[in-house]
């Protein structure tokens, strides 16, 4: 969510299963205050909060401890996700996610559990070869300061790579749980529109295999089938630890209510008549 999704989120709450961690993102457009409203709206409505620290939007030191002190004395400071961010030069100290992680204001400040990035179809911007020692530095970097953590990828519209990926990972001994990135349903243009922007392939066959035609737009799309080809290609042997991360291009509403009817599904078939 965004820090102005609050009322998105109280409209959304009944769907959302009590103790659901809730990312909280790190928008150039919003100040610190509108962070830390939706942080304590999340803890009061019964969910757990993980605001973002987006490295390169930091404009000092005292910036970072400042928002980690504020989330502390909220007690919305637990769990957090760092990331590098969008700005192509940083705006202060911090170059990157990694600048963030071994610096002492997180610990000191209560964060325990630390979130990072991970990109099973790259990105635009980011060499692969430099992805995946800034993913490994990272993960080395939770392990040496004591922190547990988790990776939470890009979302995509083919589960192959991202199982490739996963493996991949675990070959670099890299043992975190890993979030898969899901996009919630949304309309079809939408999903192309980020997709465009992040990097996420959109091919004629991969749309095909996710459920959408590029040449007709006005529809909406859902992850079903993306969902079940992970499901069905996953091996916990080979892939590790894997829970999936939602999301919200359709509104947290529409992403919760969809949510629960997969579940409500899945069980049916499960039990079957």
């Amino acid at each position: 969510m965004t820090g102005k999704d609050v009322p998105g989120l109280e409209a959304a709450r009944d769907s959302i299963p009590p103790g659901t961690r809730i990312n909280i993102t790190f928008l150039a457009g919003e100040d610190t205050a509108t962070r830390l409203a939706a942080a304590r709206a999340v803890k009061r409505l019964g969910f757990v909060p993980v605001p973002h620290i987006s490295a390169r939007r930091l404009p000092s030191r005292p910036a970072l401890e400042e928002f980690l002190a504020a989330l502390e004395a909220d007690g919305t400071a637990g769990n957090v996700f760092v990331v590098g961010g969008d700005p192509a030069r940083p705006e202060g100290p911090y170059e990157d996610a990694l600048a963030v992680l071994r610096t002492g204001p997180l610990r000191r400040h209560g964060v325990r559990h630390v979130g990072i990035a991970g990109y099973p179809e790259g990105h635009p911007g980011i060499a692969e070869r430099t992805l995946w020692t800034a993913l490994t530095d990272k993960a080395a970097a939770l392990g040496a300061h004591r922190f547990t953590g988790d990776v939470i990828t890009q979302f995509g519209f083919d589960a192959d790579p991202v199982l490739t990926w996963l493996e991949a990972l675990r070959a670099r001994e890299v043992h975190l749980p890993v979030r898969i990135g899901v996009p919630g349903p949304a309309g079809v243009r939408r999903l192309l529109g980020y997709a465009t922007r992040f990097g996420v392939g959109t091919s004629a066959s991969v749309a095909r295999k996710y459920g959408f035609s590029l040449t007709h737009l006005m529809g909406t799309a859902g992850p079903d089938r993306f969902l079940h080809a992970l499901a069905e290609g996953y091996d916990p042997a080979r892939h590790g630890t894997v829970k999936v991360h939602f999301y919200t291009f359709g509104g947290l509403r529409a992403t919760a209510e969809w949510v629960a009817r997969f579940r409500q599904e899945g069980t049916a078939a499960a039990t079957g008549p």
